[in-house]
C-alpha cells in the first residue's frame, strides 16, 4: 500500500466541483460535487440518532433501493434536519436538478449537508449552484481540494486522504475527504465522509467492508458527545481500474480492507484533531483488555470524559481522572493491575503501575502533554484485545464557538 496525495478525485473517474452558492456564508464556496463518469457500486452508513436529517433519509433510500449511484451533491451552511416534507422534497429536487445537469437519473444522485439545524434551504440556490459547478467537473487534485474546502463548517483545515495498492496486476486507489469538527460522538458522529475507489467490486462486499470498518474508525471519535442528526459516510466504487470485479472475500478483498482502514482512520483522526477550539489530538490505547469490546468500552470512556479532556487542555498529568472514567464506563476490571502511561513526541513515561502513582517528574510529564498529539496508554493486565479511540482536548474556545454558532 502506497500513501499519495489527494481524496476524492485520486481514484480514476472520479471528478469534483466546488461553487459559492451563499446558502450561509459570504464570500466562499459552500457546495461541492462529485461525479463519476461511469456507474458506482455505493454504501453508505449513517447517523445512529434517531433524529436524523433528511439527506440521511434520501441516501439511506438510494443506497437501499437504487442500482447504481453516480453523483453526491454537498451543501455546508444548513443542515436540512428537522425540516419535515419540504427538506426531503429539497433534497429530491436537489438531486433531479442534479440529474438533468449531468444526464443521469435523480435516483443516481446522493445529497449530504452539514450546519445549522432547523432552517430550511433554499432550493433555487442549490439549483444554481449544481448548474454552475456541473461544467467545472475536473479530476485534479485540486478541484478535489476545493471540494473539501467548500463543505467545512466550524474546521480549520480541509481534510482529505488517498492510497493506492495493487489486485491482480492493476492498481487501485482509495481516496477521500471528510469535514467534521463539532457535535461529534461515537456511534457516527457531525462528520460527513466520501470514499471514492476505481475498484471493481459487488455491492454487497462494499457494503460488508464499510460497515466493519467504521467500527474501528468513525466510531471511535469523540469531540464532544453529541451524536449528530446527519452523519454520513458514503462509499463509491467505479471499477474503472479494470480489475476483476471482487465478488468473494480472500487476499483481495482484505487488501482493499487495508487500503480502506487507512483512509478511513486518516480522516477520522483529522476530525478529532480539528475539534472545535481543541489544541490537541487525545488518543487512547487500552491494551491488555480480555476482549475487543471491553477495549472499546474503556477507550470511549476515557475521550469522552470532560475533566480528562480539559486536564490535557492543562497540559496535566491527571491520571485520576483517566481511572476514574474507566470505572464508570461498565467494562469490568481490576483497579489494581491498571498500568498507565503518556506518550507523544516528546517521550513516553509510565504514570501509574498496578493503579499507584509512581515517583514520576510532573515537568516531564507537561513536557509530554504540550505536544499537539497525545498518547494515554492504559494496559489492563486481563488478556490480548486491545482499541484505540480519538478525540481532543477541551478549551475555552469550544464553549466560545458553539455559544455563537447560530450567529
Amino acid at each position: 500500500m502506497k500513501i499519495i496525495e489527494g481524496g476524492v478525485t485520486a481514484a480514476k473517474g472520479f471528478l469534483a466541483a466546488s461553487t459559492a452558492a451563499e446558502i450561509k456564508y459570504k464570500g466562499r464556496a459552500d457546495m461541492a460535487l462529485i461525479y463519476s463518469e461511469t456507474p458506482c457500486a455505493a454504501a453508505g452508513t449513517f447517523t445512529t440518532n434517531i433524529v436524523k436529517a433528511a439527506p440521511v433519509k434520501w441516501d439511506q433510500k438510494i443506497v437501499r433501493e437504487s442500482a447504481y449511484a453516480q453523483a453526491v451533491v454537498v451543501n455546508s451552511g444548513i443542515a436540512n434536519a428537522c425540516t419535515g416534507a419540504e427538506g426531503f422534497d429539497c433534497c429530491e429536487k436537489t438531486a433531479a436538478a442534479a440529474g438533468a445537469a449531468l444526464g443521469i437519473p435523480k435516483e443516481a444522485v446522493l445529497v449530504a449537508s452539514t450546519g445549522v439545524i432547523g432552517m430550511q434551504l433554499p432550493i433555487g440556490k442549490l439549483e444554481a449552484g449544481v448548474r454552475a459547478m456541473t461544467p467545472q467537473l475536473d479530476g485534479s487534485l485540486e478541484s478535489g481540494a476545493g471540494a473539501a474546502r467548500a463543505i467545512m463548517t466550524t474546521d480549520t483545515k480541509r481534510k482529505e486522504a488517498a492510497v493506492q495498492f495493487s489486485v491482480g496486476g492493476k492498481t487501485v486507489t482509495v481516496g477521500g475527504m471528510c469535514k467534521g469538527s463539532g457535535m461529534i460522538h461515537p456511534n457516527m458522529c457531525t462528520m460527513l465522509s466520501f470514499v471514492t475507489t476505481d475498484l471493481a467490486i459487488s455491492k454487497e462486499l462494499l457494503q460488508e467492508a464499510l460497515s466493519a470498518d467504521i467500527k474501528d474508525t468513525y466510531n471511535m471519535i469523540s469531540v464532544d458527545g453529541d451524536t449528530s442528526t446527519n452523519d454520513t459516510v458514503l462509499l463509491l466504487a467505479n471499477g474503472m481500474a479494470g480489475n476483476a470485479t471482487i465478488t468473494e472475500k480472500g487476499a483481495d478483498y482484505e487488501a482493499f480492507l487495508a487500503a480502506l482502514n487507512y483512509v478511513n482512520e486518516t480522516l477520522a483522526k483529522k476530525m478529532a484533531g480539528d475539534g472545535e477550539g481543541c489544541m490537541a489530538l487525545f488518543e487512547v490505547k487500552v491494551i491488555g483488555a480480555e476482549t475487543k469490546e471491553q477495549a472499546v468500552t474503556l477507550s470511549k470512556s476515557i475521550i469522552t470524559s470532560n475533566l480528562t479532556k480539559a486536564a490535557i487542555f492543562g497540559h496535566d498529568a491527571n491520571w485520576g481522572r483517566i481511572l476514574c472514567a474507566m470505572g464508570y464506563s461498565g467494562a469490568q476490571f481490576d483497579p489494581e493491575k491498571v498500568d498507565l502511561y503518556f506518550e507523544s513526541a516528546a517521550g513516553k513515561l509510565q504514570i501509574i503501575r498496578d493503579g499507584v502513582a509512581l515517583d514520576y517528574s510532573e515537568e516531564e510529564a507537561t513536557r509530554i502533554l504540550s505536544e499537539p498529539e497525545v498518547t494515554a496508554i492504559a494496559d489492563v493486565k486481563m488478556g490480548e484485545a486491545h482499541a484505540t479511540a480519538w478525540g481532543c482536548d477541551l478549551t475555552f474556545d469550544y464553549v466560545k464557538i458553539n455559544a455563537d454558532y447560530r450567529s
